[in-house]
């Protein structure tokens, strides 16, 4: 009896040592067909366009194409439902921002966990918000601004691209850091038209997003939301130079993975995504998109990311935005 045991245990260890030889050789030849990268948010938005920039050269480095998959809804949660559930195998990829943090904003009950079902990768960068206004609206400075909201409490709007969205947090946290009563109008699409036409007071929105309604004329630019000047905008304020420090935001964009997906496979990944983003033309196309790259470990990808969903869930609860479900 004893000696079957023992034969079956020995069995049992050989199995196991051949799958995790066959998995580490899997992680070392791979990738070996094309890699579908999941963007949960429609062709041509901020996180879209910023990855496709950064991902056709890193298909370069990687040689296996890179295949770029729009699967907007739901503000994001069928794109990151399809990858939190996909294998773990490096063939199966998100395009991660700041809005994942919308989910849990909104719904108490994912049908995945942020923090647990995703492996972070590689961070592509980051880009200022910019505060936009109706040029009907005569505001030229964010003074100008806080004190016509002063002026008349409850009667200015500001737009978002959704309750919980990158562009509401970022009108959220202006509304608290300068202390004014404003109201907030969620729009699924055509926001900027609004505040274009002067039936919305102003937004908030990635600068990639609001490039070619800047060049319409019909926008002024208030400030920009980051801790520094953006360059292609180097005459526009910051926020903090505007008087409001506690306002400061910026809107990243990145690259994660199913969780389980070999370190192996996340290394290479990550490796090839920092040296895509050293490559001068990549640098100049994600100039032009006012992105500014940065150059992260795994390791220090994944504590920002823990970080700043925490703090979108902190400043939720401070702006009294409750799950709908």
């Amino acid at each position: 009896m004893s000696l079957t045991r023992a034969l079956c245990g020995a069995i049992a260890a050989a199995i196991l040592l051949a799958a995790g030889a066959g998995a580490g050789a899997d992680a070392q030849q791979w990738p070996t067909r094309p890699i579908r990268v999941i963007s949960p948010f429609p062709a041509g938005s901020a996180s879209d366009t910023t990855a496709r920039v950064v991902l056709q050269q890193v298909e370069q480095e990687l040689g296996q194409s890179m295949v770029v998959e729009p699967e907007a809804g739901a503000g994001g949660l069928i794109g990151f439902a399809t990858v939190a559930k996909a294998p773990p195998d490096g063939y199966t990829l998100v395009t991660s921002s700041s809005s994942m943090a919308n989910g849990a904003v909104l719904h108490t009950h994912l049908p995945y966990d942020v923090l647990r079902d995703f492996v972070p990768i590689a961070m592509f960068g980051t880009q200022p918000n910019v505060l936009v206004a109706s040029k009907q609206s005569g505001f030229k400075t964010v003074a100008d601004l806080v004190a016509a909201a002063k002026a008349k409490p409850g009667t200015l709007t500001f737009a978002s691209a959704g309750i919980g969205s990158t562009s509401h947090m970022a009108g959220e946290r202006f509304r608290l850091a300068s202390k004014i009563d404003v109201r907030h109008i969620p729009f699924r699409e055509g926001g900027l038209t609004e505040v274009m036409a002067g039936r919305i007071d102003y937004y908030f929105i990635p600068l990639a997003a609001a490039a070619s309604a800047l060049a319409t004329g019909k926008l002024t630019v208030l400030a920009v939301s980051t801790r520094q000047r953006s360059p292609l905008l180097p005459n526009v304020p910051t926020v903090a130079e505007a008087g409001y420090p506690d306002a400061e935001s910026s809107f990243w964009v990145g690259l994660s993975a199913p969780a389980k997906t070999p370190a192996d496979i996340v290394n290479k990944i990550h490796d090839a995504t920092e040296k895509a983003l050293q490559d001068p033309a990549v640098k100049r196309r994600l100039a032009t998109l006012g992105v500014e790259p940065e150059l992260m470990s795994v390791e220090q990808f994944g504590k920002f990311f823990e970080q700043d969903y925490e703090a979108t869930l902190q400043l939720a609860k401070d702006a009294h935005i409750e799950p709908s479900d």
